[in-house]
């Protein structure tokens, strides 16, 4: 079945780019400042905010430096199953 109100890939990344951005700005850090804590570059923190893409491990150093760090141990881990059949592949 497709959801029809289901985010593209796009859509999330921008939005996960905007939330990180917003807890930066609450934070009072610079884009400068986070690259510096984090060991991303500069232009990779400006990139991300702009467009929303970044790789994995550079998103994981931003969320330790935010310490937003418990966002990411528990990515996927309250989905709840959409079918009988999800249920019975996790017993395999």
């Amino acid at each position: 079945m497709i959801n029809l109100y289901q985010k593209t890939w796009n859509e999330l990344n921008k939005e996960i780019a905007a939330n990180c951005k917003n807890l930066r700005k609450r934070k009072k850090i610079t884009q400068e400042q986070l690259a510096a804590k984090s060991g991303v570059s500069f232009a990779s923190v400006k990139r991300f905010e702009q467009t929303g893409e970044i790789s994995l491990q550079s998103l994981t150093k931003i969320a330790i430096a935010l310490n937003a760090e418990k966002e990411f141990e528990t990515l996927f881990t309250a989905v709840p199953y959409s079918s009988i059949e999800e249920i019975l592949n996790e017993q395999d």
